[in-house]
Parts: C-alpha cells; sequence; structure tokens
C-alpha cells in the first residue's frame, strides 16, 4: 500500500495549499459530502479532472454555512470560477424518507451526521458565495442541479419550482456526467486570461481573474458551451429562437396549467436520451433558461483516462478515526461502465448518464482491481463489479445510425429493441480476468442484475447460450447468498407506467434461481424489491402483490414507498395527475392515509397489521384475498419460509 501524504489529496485549507506552494486556486469546489478521493465520489472526479488539465483545485467539503461563513473565505477568491458539487445524491433524498421522516444517518457525512450539510446546499452555498464574491463566477454540476435544470416538482415542499439557475443565482450549471463541459470551461477561461488579458479583474493580492463580464464572453465564443444550462434576456439568447429549438410552456404557465408541465416533460426526457439533442428553451419570469445540447456519450478511452486519475481512493485524513457509510460500502467495488437503458419511469440514472452506455476497457477495470487488493484491509472479497444495471456492460446498438435517430427512453421497454446487442459474453470475460487474479478470492455482484435481459431470446442461438452461462455463473459464483432484483410490483397495469418487465418474467427467473441451486446443492434466496404507491397503484394492486409474493413464499424486507423526485416520468404524473406521454389521467395515493392502506399490504404476516389489512380487505369487497392471505383461521400466526430472515423491515430509499 503506497504511503500517502497530506499533499496527495486535493487541498482543503490554506495550509494544504502551501504545502503545494499556491498562493492561489484556479478552481474552488464546494461539496455537500465528505471529501473521499475515489472516482464514486463527483467532487473528486471533477477536481481530478481538472487538476489533469493543469489547473490548480481546492475542495471545499462540506462547509459551515452559519455564522460568519469562514469556510467560504478561507481560501478567497480563484482566478476562474467557484464550483458546487453538492453531492452524489440528491440532498433531500439523501436526507428524508418517502414519508418526509429524517432518515437515520447521512450516508456521506462522517459518523453518518445530520448537521454536515443543509437542505439545498446548491441553492445554500451559492447564495453565500454571490453575497461574498458578488462578480466571481459561480458554476453548479452534480445531480441536485442537473435534476433542477428546467422546471420540475419538489415533493418536500409539494410546489412547481423554476430552474435551480434562477432560484440559486448561480451563472452557469454544468447538468450529467462533467467531465468534458467542465474542460471546455476551464480551457476557454484560461485562454481569454491569456489573450485578452484587458477584460480580466484583480483581486486584493493583485492577482488576475475572472469577473462575470469576462465569464460570459467565454461562454458565448465560438458558441456556448454544450450540456451546460444559462440564462438569457430573449434578445439575448445566442442565434435567437429558431425552428430547430423546443420551446417548452413558461415556468409561469405551468403553475396554472399542470397539464403543461406534464406536456414539458416528454420534451425534456426525449432530448436526455437522443444522441443528437435538440436545444430546450422555457421561459421563466423575465428570462429564458436555455439548455444547451449534451456532449455524444464518452469514449472509452475518455473513460478509463476518468477512472485512472491518481485517487488516493481513500477518505481525506482529516477523517482519521470516523466512518462515512457510503465510503465504507463501495470502498471494495468496481463500476464497469457508465449510463442504463432501462429506462425506468422512476429513475433519474438516465437524465444525469444517460442511456447510451460507455464501458471500460478490461486492462482499466483490472488496473483498478489491483489498486483495491493493494489496500491494507483487503480481505480478497470485491463487494461489487457493477454499473447503473449490473449486466448492461459493453452493450450498444448494432447499427449506430439507428441509435442516432431513436429517442425512446428504453431500449427494453416495452421490448427490446432489435438492433440492441445484448451479448453478455464481454461482461464474463471481465469475471473471469478479475477472478484469475491471485488475490481474489470471490468477486460479488452487488448491481441490480436486468433478468429480462437475461431471458430474452434473441436471433442468434450463440448469444441465447452466453446469456444461459452468464446466468449460471452469476448464481453460483458471485451472489453473497442473497441476490437483490427489483420486480417492482406485480401489477402488469403499474408496471407498464414503470416501464418495467411483466411479472411473469420475475417468475421465470425465480424458478431458474431455484434449478440451478437444487443442481448445485446451494442454499441461497432472492431478493426483491418492490414500491407502493407509485402513479397508478392502488391499494387493491398491493394486496394482490402480498398474495402473490406469499404464495411464492416470500416474507418481504427491502419495502419502499415511492418518492417523487425530479424529472422522471413517475413524479410527473404524480405531481400533474396526467402521464406525459398520453396526457391521459393518472390516479396516484397522495394523502397519508392512502399511502399507508398501501403499504401495510407489505406485513402481511406480522400478526399487529393483521386487522387493519383485514378491514382494508373488506372496505374493498375481497374477501377472497382475504382468504388467499390468511386462510380460513385468519387469527392463526404465520409461520416464517424458507425465504424469510428476520430483521427489521427497512423503508430506505434505494439508491438509483
Amino acid at each position: 500500500m503506497k504511503d500517502y501524504r497530506l499533499s496527495d489529496w486535493l487541498p482543503t485549507t490554506r495550509k494544504e495549499m502551501e504545502l503545494r506552494g499556491w498562493s492561489q486556486a484556479d478552481i474552488i469546489l464546494f461539496s455537500g459530502d465528505a471529501y473521499v478521493d475515489h472516482p464514486s465520489f463527483g467532487a473528486a472526479v471533477i477536481g481530478r479532472t481538472l487538476e489533469a488539465q493543469g489547473l490548480r483545485v481546492a475542495l471545499v467539503p462540506q462547509p459551515d454555512w452559519h455564522g460568519d461563513f469562514r469556510d467560504f473565505k478561507k481560501l478567497g477568491r480563484p482566478r476562474l470560477w467557484f464550483g458546487i458539487a453538492p453531492g452524489c445524491m440528491d440532498s433531500m433524498v439523501n436526507k428524508y424518507t418517502a414519508n418526509r421522516r429524517l432518515r437515520s444517518e447521512d450516508a456521506y457525512s462522517p459518523d453518518g451526521r445530520h448537521d454536515m450539510r443543509p437542505e439545498y446546499p446548491t441553492l445554500v452555498y451559492t447564495r453565500i458565495l454571490k453575497n461574498l464574491y458578488p462578480d466571481t463566477p459561480v458554476v453548479l454540476g452534480g445531480i441536485e442541479a442537473s435534476l433542477r435544470r428546467l422546471t420540475h416538482y419538489d415533493y418536500w415542499q409539494e410546489a412547481l419550482r423554476p430552474s435551480i439557475l434562477v432560484e440559486s443565482g448561480a451563472d452557469l450549471i454544468v447538468y450529467g456526467m462533467g467531465e468534458k463541459p467542465t474542460i471546455e470551461i476551464a480551457q476557454r477561461l484560461s485562454t481569454l486570461l491569456e489573450e485578452q488579458p484587458h477584460l480580466a479583474e484583480y483581486d486584493e493580492e493583485g492577482n488576475a481573474v475572472i469577473g462575470l463580464r469576462a465569464f460570459r464572453e467565454a461562454m458565448q465564443t465560438n458558441g456556448p458551451v454544450p450540456q451546460t444550462v444559462a440564462l438569457y434576456n430573449k434578445e439575448n439568447i445566442p442565434g435567437g429562437i429558431v425552428p430547430d429549438d423546443i420551446l417548452l410552456h413558461s415556468h409561469e404557465d405551468c403553475l396554472a396549467h399542470p397539464q403543461r408541465q406534464a406536456e414539458n416533460f416528454r420534451h425534456i426526457e426525449e432530448e436526455s436520451n437522443k444522441y443528437e439533442a435538440q436545444r430546450i428553451i422555457q421561459p421563466t419570469g423575465e428570462h429564458y433558461v436555455v439548455v444547451n445540447p449534451p456532449y455524444p456519450p464518452m469514449s472509452q478511452t475518455e473513460l478509463d483516462a476518468s477512472f485512472d486519475l491518481p485517487y488516493t481512493r481513500l477518505p481525506h485524513p482529516k477523517y482519521k478515526g470516523k466512518r462515512i457509510p457510503a465510503y465504507e460500502m463501495i470502498k471494495f467495488s468496481v463500476n464497469l461502465h457508465r449510463g442504463c437503458f432501462g429506462g425506468c419511469a422512476f429513475c433519474t440514472i438516465s437524465a444525469h448518464q444517460g442511456k447510451f452506455i460507455t464501458s471500460r476497457s478490461k486492462e482499466s477495470i483490472l488496473r483498478e482491481v489491483k489498486a483495491i487488493t493493494e489496500m491494507p484491509d483487503f480481505k480478497g472479497y470485491l463487494s461489487d463489479l457493477g454499473g447503473p444495471s449490473a449486466n448492461m456492460y459493453a452493450m450498444r446498438g448494432r447499427d449506430e445510425s439507428v441509435c442516432k435517430r431513436c429517442k425512446r427512453p428504453s431500449c427494453i421497454h416495452p421490448r427490446i429493441c432489435p438492433n440492441l446487442n445484448t451479448d453478455h459474453g464481454p461482461l464474463l470475460d471481465i469475471y473471469h480476468a478479475v477472478d484469475a487474479l491471485p488475490s481474489i478470492k470471490k468477486s460479488f455482484i452487488g448491481s441490480g442484475i436486468r433478468y429480462d435481459l437475461l431471458l430474452h431470446r434473441a436471433s442468434d442461438e450463440t448469444l441465447n447460450r452466453t446469456a444461459d452461462q452468464y446466468t449460471r455463473e452469476l448464481i453460483t459464483r458471485h451472489v453473497s447468498g442473497r441476490l437483490k432484483v427489483a420486480p417492482e410490483h406485480t401489477s402488469d397495469h403499474v408496471l407498464q407506467l414503470m416501464r418495467k418487465p411483466s411479472f411473469s418474467l420475475f417468475g421465470e427467473f425465480k424458478r431458474i434461481f431455484d434449478r440451478i441451486n437444487r443442481e448445485e446443492g446451494l442454499n441461497q434466496q432472492i431478493i426483491p424489491y418492490f414500491i407502493s404507491s407509485h402513479p397508478g397503484c392502488r391499494a387493491e394492486d398491493m394486496a394482490e402483490l402480498a398474495v402473490q409474493t406469499k404464495e411464492m413464499d416470500f416474507h418481504l424486507e427491502q419495502v419502499q414507498d415511492f418518492t417523487p423526485t425530479p424529472m422522471t416520468v413517475s413524479t410527473e404524473t404524480w405531481a400533474t395527475g396526467y402521464h406525459p406521454y398520453t396526457l391521459e389521467p393518472v390516479f396516484s395515493a397522495r394523502t397519508a392515509r392512502d399511502k399507508l392502506a398501501q403499504r401495510l399490504f407489505f406485513f402481511w404476516y406480522k400478526p399487529e397489521e393483521r386487522q387493519a389489512i383485514r378491514q382494508e380487505l373488506r372496505r374493498m369487497g375481497r374477501p377472497d384475498l382475504e382468504a388467499r392471505l390468511f386462510g380460513r383461521h385468519i387469527d392463526q400466526p404465520a409461520l416464517p419460509s424458507r425465504n424469510h430472515k428476520r430483521t427489521k423491515p427497512s423503508s430506505n430509499h434505494r439508491k438509483r
């Protein structure tokens, strides 16, 4: 294991800057998460990416936003800009459950502390910086800003809110995966200071710095930076509004007419999932929010370069003796790719990473695995070889020209695209190469598995045999006793709204799982995830779910109420009452009573819940379901099944 010095981390204090011989940073990032120098933590990735361009990058993790704001002043004014990286999870999802209760811990803070970040850190940090340094550019990035780049529904405030660019007073948003646009911004600003020094301003120590005038000039040189969001007056929109632009209903229109918000969202999602997107413009108050089209997906070489940056892979030394829960969970895991073409209606991954898969090379993956094996507390077990979806590695369209014309949000719903190459062979090759390393005892797959891809029968029989081989190897070599999968519901009409496959496919996969376990003499469990209160789901659907899962011998542990998060089809449906693609009304359980009535059915096996469940079933007029759940002697306690392990039921939000 390498002996690290304090200067091997990005500097977080003035003293650490001096260790590097710096009097000023080019860019100062403010992060809502603890600083873990690891490729799974966004602030570290952007910091290291900019550092690789020869820039001086400092990082202030979890600044104190109370009192005299000394954490915001301690590093002074940067040469180029302040960046806001609010965290790896949306701050409100990270802090609260679907029932708006405080979570047991903040997974991205030392010792899980709740007091290390404010609600909406993007807003809080930006307003402080703009108050202290009004003429210094502030650039937003990360999940929180990306998902709030246009009018969006905020579940915690129960309101449609405008673009976070309007609310925060920041100067630019970088949305999605930020390496390429951030590099472009830095190059433009550095070039401007060199070629047009008359546009520079000077700080208290006489250093040339970028002010807002120079920043705006640079952002328009050679056209707007792709994958950014900016605010303009109508007369200043670059090139004006042209026919190819998508002009959304205004924010004020959406407030007055919720159906127009639903109409807007279809365009927003489609453009997020296109290879070559159009510019989106939304009038908001006296301004226009302009979303510039994204860069094409990163190449494998570019993605490898991001993962191969000189991360220490460790929390900053300031956290010595403290536990950072999210780091403990991922420190022995490896991310194989970016992107997800599942297009689940409740998921934000495609909105942030896109649906096109970019996969790392085998060489890059093996370099990271070898680095993990050199960690002093590594015992030979990788917790995950995965990604947003575990088994999409190296999958893409056979004919890229077809993909470039496509605007489907999902490549596998309502059916698997015939142009999609579903070959699991490259992923098996990665598994075999990793497991062949002498320091690896076992590699587990902790990411979600798409069993519809495994069960898909392609016209090429070779692909089918490879999928069968992958399924067997997954079950026999890569399950740590319990395989977690996400059917999400049992009702086909709810699953259709979720963009998930029929529950019958889960039944088929479970039969295969059980058969392989019998054949191999294994005693493993399959653990399904389900969601209650999703748009379109009624209490009767949840009662059917309880009956069907009981008859499959499950006592559900991992359960979740639907949490409306910005920029998903499900959230827009829940918030407006209309489905964005059909504009037809859709029922949603919105009241606390309705949501509780649905969630109750998860726990039919708990004696203390039976009376309430019986009353709900009788209210529905479904004695048939009551009999199937409890039998005729419904006061007899249910016996534990072989799929039941007595752990405390969890309502924690699954990270998406």
